[in-house]
């Protein structure tokens, strides 16, 4: 498993939130794609918003990856990466997100690898992990630790090198 940038981490689940709010309970299908259609003819137009999730989910359905290895490779960073080699990584299925891509690469190459990044391991969950920094985990961490305490002794534990041997003379 390969672990990544922790905000592209965020981004995925956040995608992920997003497709289930969208779709509903029960699942509305026609409404989602309604919204799937909207961002694509905002993003295609150039009109669309600056953000990496509306981007990614207008994309997640329609994105075929080439090169998952080197998508991969790419995770580490979540500034400054390589969007012209993600995009060589990535096709698209449908005519109205390849015209959103590629309008947004043209005006935004950043936002576009995000997207393209975030998506990828929306749908490719199961080959990275997720640092875990939760109060759970660093409470496990900590209680795991072999290490003693310098306060702790055990019975019969040699004590002398506690005192000061000096007595006085330190004043």
């Amino acid at each position: 498993m390969k672990n990544i940038h922790p905000e592209f981490a965020y981004q995925s689940r956040e995608l992920g939130i997003q497709i289930e709010d969208t779709l509903g309970d029960p699942p509305d299908r026609k409404n989602y794609a309604k919204v799937v259609k909207s961002l694509l003819g905002e993003y295609a137009s150039g009109s669309g918003i600056d953000d990496v999730n509306f981007l990614s989910f207008a994309l997640v359905d329609h994105l075929n990856f080439s090169d998952p290895a080197g998508i991969l490779a790419q995770c580490a960073q979540y500034d400054g990466g390589d969007a012209a080699k993600i995009m060589k990584m990535v096709s698209c299925n449908d005519a109205a997100a390849k015209e959103a891509l590629s309008s947004v690469f043209t005006s935004n190459p950043e936002l576009a690898r995000k997207a393209v990044i975030t998506a990828f391991l929306f749908k490719n969950h199961n080959r990275w992990t997720d640092e875990d920094n939760s109060l759970e985990s660093l409470q496990r961490d900590e209680d795991n630790e072999d290490d003693q305490d310098e306060d702790q002794l055990d019975a019969g534990h040699d004590i002398e090198h506690l005192f000061d041997t000096r007595g006085d003379e330190n004043a």
